[in-house]
């Protein structure tokens, strides 16, 4: 099978990972870059040797012969460039949060429909080594029907607003930066939820958005809680991680701090470290989100190839935005929105 020929749509910080991990894949081509800022685009070509590149994004699908576009960008351009795919007929992959409110997010997967094209969202999270570990666990029974869960985002490190200085602009913040991911964990380990409940807050003066936020997720008769904090352990500069717990009515299944996977039964309890690969491109502190664009990259890569649906296509990941936007209107109202 011959390479896919792709661009880069954005290529600001997220490139610096999203690019590399391409390589790793293998498989594809990147033939164009661009970037509303050329010189940036021009930056990243040297560094990755891309023979071309635009600071018009129309003008790079007109010129281009592409098998899919990559889109790296900041939010608000996500839904003009996914339009631009559709418009032009090329696949299309997206970062999360697929756009800035549920209806554009609805309209962004209708024309890629009407289109015919294909629609996918990088949402790197459910390919995280220990995740991947831990829905195997799930899957085999060993703890039972399980019954509560907590899914918890801890981070206290200021480099976040330092590499992505428009994190601090953002009015909603929280549940669309991390929320996304939990809430796609969330339905990644358990299902779809049919009711939701949310708080906000912000700890922060510097920043316009929530730095903290609790949702409780009904589904079916399991409980779920998913919580961030971008504030846990400042004075420490506590590295991003992402703990679980749930409990079944045979055990347990925790995600502990560093890696390790625990499980308890009436057999006693078994541990076991998933660390990720390691790269020369990945940021250590940041190392197990970074080396899970790798699988997922070759999971849309393969997907891309046979035709197969994506695990986290547009019309799928269209339900886990709409639990963030509903998030936000439990927080706003105080009252459980029913999804079902």
């Amino acid at each position: 099978m011959s390479d896919l020929k792709f661009a880069v749509l954005g290529t600001g910080f997220w490139s610096n990972f999203q690019i590399p991990a391409w390589f790793e894949v293998g498989g594809v081509e990147l033939v164009a870059l661009y970037n509303r800022t050329v010189a940036k685009a021009e930056a990243a070509a040297a560094k990755y040797h891309v023979p071309r590149v635009y600071g018009d994004a129309e003008e790079l699908f007109r010129r281009e012969k592409l098998d899919f576009v990559d889109i790296i960008t900041e939010v608000p351009a996500h839904a003009p460039l996914v339009q631009l795919a559709a418009k032009y007929k090329v696949p299309v992959i997206c970062q999360k949060p697929m756009a800035g409110d549920y209806a554009t997010c609805q309209a962004m997967v209708a024309a890629c429909r009407a289109a015919g094209v294909t629609f996918m969202i990088h949402e790197n999270f459910r390919w995280q080594t220990p995740m991947r570990a831990l829905k195997e666990v799930l899957d085999s029974g060993i703890i039972g029907h399980p019954f509560r869960a907590r899914i918890q985002f801890i981070h206290g490190l200021p480099a976040i607003f330092e590499n992505q200085p428009f994190l601090k602009e953002l009015e909603r913040f929280a549940f669309t930066d991390v929320g996304s991911h939990l809430f796609d964990l969330a339905r990644f380990f358990f299902g779809e939820p049919q009711s939701i409940y949310a708080q906000t807050y912000r700890t922060r003066p510097d920043i316009k958005g929530e730095d903290v936020a609790s949702a409780m997720l009904r589904i079916g008769d399991l409980i779920c809680s998913c919580d961030i904090s971008y504030s846990s352990n400042v004075e420490r500069q506590c590295f991003p991680e992402t703990l679980i717990l749930v409990e079944g009515s045979k055990g347990t299944i925790e995600l502990a701090p560093d890696l390790w996977l625990r499980v308890t039964t009436a057999a006693g309890t078994t541990a076991e470290r998933h660390a990720p690969p390691t790269y020369a491109w990945a940021d250590p502190r940041y190392a197990v989100a970074h080396a899970s664009i790798v699988p997922c990259n070759a999971h849309l890569l393969q997907s891309l190839q046979t035709g197969r649906p994506a695990e986290t296509s547009g019309e799928d990941n269209l339900k886990t935005m709409r639990l963030v936007y509903s998030a936000y209107e439990s927080a706003a109202s105080n009252q459980v929105i029913q999804l079902t």
